[in-house]
């Protein structure tokens, strides 16, 4: 399998999606923070800063619209949709952050779901740190993404 990022002479490059169509693509991704039990309670209840999970809610949106500007190879995209839940899950302890985003383009959203993700965490972990600096960010994964040429993909359980 080559890697499309790179041209023959094993030069980092952006890929030409110019000849590709554009069809309507979507990808999930999904990650935890893990914590003690009375820093969850923390982020349920409302920390010192304020509410946690809508604070990082907003972070893990802005983070999928500047995707192009943190991964150096990634296609800016009309982003048509960014929704990014959180939710305590008292069994890890911590909370589940799911991203899902959506365009129609000639490219896939994978990237911009695992930022989006990815900022999420990193803003809750900011938000409890004073609380807490032993948190675990864990799991940050792709569950699924469906359009373009590789077709649809779901992770494993």
């Amino acid at each position: 399998m080559s890697l499309t990022h790179f041209d023959a002479q094993g030069q980092a490059h952006m890929v030409d999606v110019s000849d590709k169509p554009e069809t309507a693509r979507e990808a999930v991704a999904e990650g935890v923070v893990i914590m003690a039990p009375e820093t969850l309670a923390l982020a349920q209840g409302g920390a010192a800063k304020g509410d946690v999970m809508g604070v990082a809610r907003l972070a893990g949106i802005m983070g999928a619209k500047r995707t192009s500007d943190l991964i150096p190879l990634c296609h800016p995209l009309p982003i048509t949709r960014v929704s990014v839940d959180l939710a305590a899950d008292p069994a890890l302890p911590g909370i589940r952050v799911t991203a899902t985003v959506k365009t129609a383009g000639k490219t896939g959203v994978e990237m911009e779901a695992l930022t989006a993700v990815s900022t999420a965490c990193l803003t809750v972990y900011d938000m409890l740190k004073a609380a807490q600096k032993d948190m675990r960010i864990e799991g940050i994964r792709l569950l699924s993404k469906t359009g373009g040429k590789s077709g649809t993909f779901h992770a494993a359980p």
